[in-house]
C-alpha cells in the first residue's frame, strides 16, 4: 500500500542527497536512482549500484527552467521554446555542458542533459534539495525500468537506504530526449512527447541526428530487458508460435492485445490495455510480472506502426534485441524450427 510522502521524508531524503547517498524517488515517467549532481563521489555510486558503464551518461534533474544556466552554457533560443512548451515534462534537453559538471554525469561528453520533472514528489525533493539531482532509472543496467517503488526494492533490496513512494508511474516510459547542442534540435530517443509535437512547439522540422551525437541514456541496442528472451512479432504469428512451443513442452508468456486467450496448456496471457498511454503506463510492469511466470519466453505482440506507439515501439524492439532473429529460422535460444 502506498502512504503519501509527507514533508518529514521529503527533508530526510534531501539530506541524504546532500551527504553523498542515493535516493530513489518517483517521476512521471519511471523512477529514479538520484545522487547529488555537483558530487562526484555520490553519482558514482549510482554506477556502482546500477551496474552501468562509467562512459554512459546521466540525466541531471532540476526543479524548473531557471536552473538551466547552473548546468549548461551556450543555451539556444529553441531550447527555450521547448522548456516553455514542455516543462515540468517528460522531456530531456542535451546541452552545452557548464565547466562545473563531473565527468561523471556527462560520461565524459562536452554535453549534459537536463530535464524538469513533473512529479509532485520529485518537485518537492528537488525545491528541498535546492540542486540538480542525476538519477537514471532505478533499476539494474539493461535491465526492465522501475514504474513503482516495490519494483525499486525488488532490484536492489537495502542497498537503496530511502525509497520514496509516490505511487505507479503515470507515463510509464523514459522522457522524449531531445538534442539541442548543435544548430538544429533533433530526437535522440522517443518518449511521450512525440516529433509532431515538438515540430509544432519549433515551428520548424527536426533534424535527423548525425553519427556524432551525443550518447545519451537508453539508447543501446538492447535495453529494457527482461531476464526472459522477449520475442516481438506481428499478431497473427503470436499463436503460431505459441503452439509450436508449448508442444515442445515450453512454457511461454504472452503479452497481447486482445483479452480473447486461446485454450494453450502452459501459456500465461497478459492482456495490454489498447490504447497508446495505457499501454506505456503498464508496460514494464507487464514485462515484470510475465518475468517472474518462469516461462522459457514472452512473446510480444507488435503495436501499430503509428506516431504514438513511436516510444512504445523503441523500447519493445530493446528489450527483444538479440532474441528475436528471423522466425522463419530456427530461434537460437530453443533449437526450434517454426
Amino acid at each position: 500500500m502506498t502512504h503519501p510522502v509527507s514533508t518529514t521524508d521529503i527533508i530526510r531524503a534531501a539530506a541524504q542527497l546532500k551527504a553523498g547517498e542515493l535516493v530513489a524517488f518517483p517521476t512521471e515517467t519511471v523512477y529514479g536512482l538520484g545522487a547529488d549532481a555537483s558530487n562526484t563521489d555520490a553519482v558514482r555510486k549510482i554506477y556502482a549500484a546500477k551496474g552501468r558503464p562509467s562512459n554512459h551518461p546521466l540525466i541531471v534533474h532540476v526543479a524548473d527552467a531557471v536552473q538551466l544556466a547552473n548546468w549548461a552554457r551556450d543555451i539556444p533560443p529553441f531550447a527555450h521554446t521547448l522548456a516553455k512548451n514542455f516543462w515540468p515534462g517528460p522531456l530531456t534537453l542535451v546541452l552545452k555542458r557548464n565547466s562545473k559538471v563531473p565527468d561523471a554525469v556527462t560520461g565524459g561528453q562536452d554535453t549534459v542533459a537536463i530535464r524538469v520533472p513533473s512529479h509532485p514528489v520529485a518537485q518537492a525533493l528537488l525545491h528541498e534539495f535546492g540542486g540538480g539531482v542525476a538519477a537514471p532509472s532505478a533499476n539494474r543496467f539493461g535491465r526492465v525500468s522501475a514504474t513503482t517503488a516495490a519494483h525499486v526494492r525488488e532490484e536492489f533490496g537495502d542497498t537503496v537506504a530511502c525509497v520514496l513512494d509516490g505511487g505507479a508511474a503515470d507515463v510509464g516510459i523514459e522522457s522524449t530526449i531531445v538534442d539541442c547542442s548543435r544548430a538544429t534540435p533533433s530526437l535522440l530517443r522517443p518518449g511521450w512527447i512525440t516529433p509532431q509535437q515538438l515540430e509544432a512547439a519549433l515551428g520548424a522540422p527536426l533534424a535527423a541526428p548525425g553519427a556524432d551525437a551525443p550518447r545519451v541514456s537508453g539508447t543501446l541496442e538492447k535495453h529494457y530487458s527482461p531476464q526472459t528472451p522477449v520475442l516481438l512479432m506481428e499478431g497473427d504469428l503470436v499463436i503460431e508460435l505459441a503452439h509450436s512451443l508449448t508442444r515442445q513442452g515450453k512454457r511461454v508468456a504472452v503479452l497481447a492485445r486482445t483479452t480473447l486467450q486461446p485454450l494453450i496448456k502452459g501459456l500465461v496471457w497478459k492482456a495490454a490495455p489498447v490504447d497508446p498511454a495505457g499501454y506505456g503506463h503498464e508496460l514494464y510492469a507487464s514485462l515484470r510480472e510475465l518475468d517472474r511466470a518462469s516461462c522459457d519466453a514472452i512473446l510480444v505482440e507488435q503495436p501499430p506502426d503509428e506516431a504514438v506507439w513511436l516510444a512504445i515501439r523503441d523500447r519493445l524492439s530493446r528489450a527483444a534485441a538479440g532474441s528475436s532473429g528471423n522466425l522463419s529460422q530456427t530461434p537460437p535460444f530453443f533449437g526450434l524450427r517454426i
